[in-house]
């Protein structure tokens, strides 16, 4: 039995795309005979490959669904899009089996990691892979690499741990890649809090953005002999404040108006990455140059919060203009 899933809409695809990690569609034309031709090399990758939430093979008719087809820039058929954490990742042009095959093989063993924790996507700004802890917002690539890095000011930072780099890592945090031990890893991967709970986050970006959402990973951990507040915590009230040339002051902070207040719920945290999805008042997160996060208060009993990685998720320019859709059922390979 076929494990390839038809879309019947633009709606169905948008539910497809957010509910499997990596998403493998196929663009044909009933009309196109390449499209014939590969067809059952694509149907024995799904029934091999296909598993639920995590490497989902889809095909998309571009006469029947052909506002899919024009918003994807389907100019030839077959054309094979692979999606990880909704987002475009490679396009094969052409009925090139080696080429799909070779593709998708390498999606396996990527699904087998996503599974360990975490999801690996193609970063824009090396020839590696960034880990994220949950699947990116839907048309909103994940833009941490726009960080000001050289411009970041925490305060009440804990020294003995991570630096303010540190949440940035494109790595998947240690506390994951070392189950062995319920820390994981060494001491300076992730930040702590240091007098007390409070953590005050100023992040500048190297151009003018559109915040969508703040993804956060936070793995606290403790000995079993060590007490409960000795134990850091996972971040629970954030404000944000947008658009500042510096960071704030704590007392400074509470007597301003926060742009937005975000209060994360214990039901938020991925059980597997251990990961919140933090979105935003997009329509407020417009035009944003620096962004200061106040974590006022955590989640627990003990003194400290931690946080292991911070992934920044927007837009850094236009989008890009859509194509029409160009009929080519002659060419041979297309």
């Amino acid at each position: 039995m076929s494990q390839t899933v038809a879309i019947t809409s633009a709606q169905h695809f948008t539910q497809v795309l957010n509910s499997s990690r990596i998403v493998v569609t196929d663009f044909y034309a009933d009309w196109c005979g390449p499209c014939k031709a590969v067809a059952p090399v694509y149907e024995q990758l799904s029934s091999q490959l296909s598993r639920p939430g995590s490497i989902t093979f889809t095909k998309v008719n571009t006469d029947m669904q052909k506002d899919i087809a024009q918003s994807y820039n389907i100019t030839a058929m077959p054309t094979f899009l692979i999606f990880k954490a909704g987002r475009e990742t490679k396009r094969i042009r052409g009925a090139d089996p080696k080429a799909l095959d070779a593709a998708v093989k390498q999606l396996a063993q990527e699904a087998a990691t996503a599974d360990e924790g975490g999801i690996a996507v193609e970063s824009s700004a090396s020839s590696g892979a960034t880990w994220l802890g949950a699947a990116a917002p839907r048309n909103y690539p994940d833009i941490t690499e726009q960080v000001d890095q050289l411009g970041l000011d925490f305060l009440n930072l804990d020294g003995e741990k991570g630096d303010k780099k540190t949440p940035f890592q494109p790595s998947k945090p240690s506390a994951l890649a070392d189950k062995k031990t319920v820390a994981g890893g060494p001491r300076n991967d992730w930040i702590e809090s240091d007098t007390d709970e409070q953590l005050m986050l100023f992040i500048p970006f190297m151009c003018t953005l559109k915040l969508h959402s703040v993804h956060i990973t936070s793995l606290p951990s403790g000995d079993s002999d060590s007490s409960d507040d000795e134990t850091p915590m996972r971040p629970k009230l954030l404000k944000f404040y947008t658009n500042r040339s510096h960071n704030l002051g704590f007392d400074e902070a509470d007597d301003m108006p926060a742009t937005q207040e975000i209060e994360i719920k214990p039901s938020d945290w991925d059980p597997k990455t251990g990961t919140a999805k933090v979105e935003l008042r997009f329509v407020k997160f417009q035009n944003i140059t620096s962004v200061v996060i106040f974590v006022e208060s955590g989640d627990g009993e003990g003194e400290k919060t931690r946080i292991d990685r911070l992934r920044v998720f927007g837009e850094t320019g236009e989008k890009r203009k859509m194509g029409q859709l160009e009929k080519i059922g002659d060419e041979k390979g297309e």
